[in-house]
């Protein structure tokens, strides 16, 4: 039974990097080993152990075997007699098939090493191409990495769009994919997931929401990259310059879905967008499986983003409106997040990343004025619809008297 440590936390370390968790194989064991020495048995797919006392985990050696009656890929099978080096084998990069051993020996056959120098994304072996769900692991190690000037070899962007070329990407779990791109957004360059992903042709089978905005134009005037897709890119990117949070990412990213598909006969113009683009998230969000903070966050952003940018034209009713859209007075903290991506929207365009955006802190202004109203006379009348139409019409005059 021998212990090697492997995956991220060796190719980190070797970067220089953080180790943020540990993952470890096992060689030569049978799960009923692993039990007898108080490991706690996890997943189903595959014999996965936590240790009794970090809980860190530990693999048994794995390897692939032809797949069941009625599945497409292989399965992964553990068994003993598998060896270190076929289970680096079915790795996905040869960054990701480097081992350590107890004695802090490196075992590294496929020269992972050699990449980490070149700082570069190879694929191990042909194997890549029996998880499609692979491409999307290279997209987020490109968002991970491109600061550290790392690059996807050309023969393994070449497997991608294959793999993207033949269908293989519709047979990824829509969860799996929601994953990767929640992954994605907490990355420091979450929109190089999105263009590597566009690069080898996936983003058309997984996001097609998203694919469709590139070619499509906005008023040159508002938008000196004209095209729509170039400015989600720019707005996810400023997005993540001013807030870690992957919320505002990915509300961020999806904030001008409804321009997919604005009638030809009115462009560049994109009357409406904001209503269709909400309805476009909530059917992404119901495919993928996302989470419902997400999306409700998202759907209010493409709602009444565009009320922020032309603030000063805004009648204090809509103001209100706005706010009980937002749900602000229930939950406060959407009005910052929304802020935010009202902000990365406007700041993420063709030399508009520096300008300032006063719009945030006046809107702020008029939703503190809101909160602020004098309830005191309000607790003396009996609750019911009375009450709630008074705290409208104090929280309308205050927004007026700021105004």
């Amino acid at each position: 039974m021998e212990v090697y440590l492997v995956g991220g936390a060796l190719r980190d370390r070797l970067l220089g990097l953080p180790v943020v968790e540990r993952d470890y194989v096992v060689v030569g064991a049978t799960p009923q080993m692993m039990l007898e020495r108080g490991f706690k048995q996890v997943g189903k797919d595959f014999p996965v152990f936590l240790h009794p006392q970090t809980s860190e985990e530990y693999a048994l050696a794995r390897t692939l075997r032809n797949p069941v009656s009625g599945s497409r890929f292989p399965e992964p099978h553990a068994a003993p007699d598998v060896t270190l080096k076929e289970d680096l084998a079915r790795r996905d990069l040869t960054i990701n098939a480097i081992a350590e051993s107890e004695t802090g020996e490196i075992f590294d056959p496929f020269q992972g090493r050699r990449d980490l120098q070149a700082k570069c994304l190879r694929h191990v072996s042909p194997a890549f191409s029996e998880d499609p769900a692979r491409v999307l692991r290279v997209a987020r190690f490109m968002a991970k990495y491109c600061d550290l000037g790392f690059q996807i070899a050309p023969e393994t962007l070449s497997l991608m769009r294959e793999i993207s070329a033949a269908g293989s990407l519709e047979t990824v779990a829509p969860e799996r994919v929601w994953q990767e791109l929640e992954k994605a957004l907490l990355l420091p360059n979450p929109n190089l997931f999105i263009e590597t992903l566009r690069q080898c042709g996936a983003l058309a089978s997984l996001f097609p929401e998203l694919d469709c905005l590139w070619g499509v134009p906005q008023p040159p005037k508002w938008h000196p990259e004209i095209d729509t897709g170039l400015h989600t890119l720019m707005a996810l990117a400023m997005a993540a310059r001013l807030s870690d949070d992957p919320l505002v990412r990915f509300a961020a990213l999806t904030h001008d879905l409804g321009k997919g598909n604005t009638s030809a006969e009115i462009l560049p113009s994109h009357h409406g967008h904001e209503g269709r683009g909400a309805r476009i998230i909530r059917l992404l969000c119901e495919r993928l499986r996302v989470p419902t903070h997400y999306r409700l966050l998202a759907e209010r952003c493409a709602t009444y983003h565009g009320h922020i940018h032309r603030l000063d034209d805004l009648r204090p009713g809509t103001v209100l409106k706005v706010l009980e859209g937002l749900d602000a007075f229930r939950q406060p903290e959407n009005v910052a997040r929304f802020l935010l991506v009202c902000e990365a929207d406007y700041r993420g365009r063709g030399g508009f990343e520096e300008r300032p955006y006063p719009q945030a802190s006046r809107f702020n202004d008029l939703f503190h004025a809101a909160t602020q109203i004098d309830k005191g006379e309000l607790k003396r009348m009996k609750p019911g619809k009375a009450v709630g139409e008074a705290i409208r019409v104090l929280r309308l005059e205050a927004i007026k008297a700021v105004m």
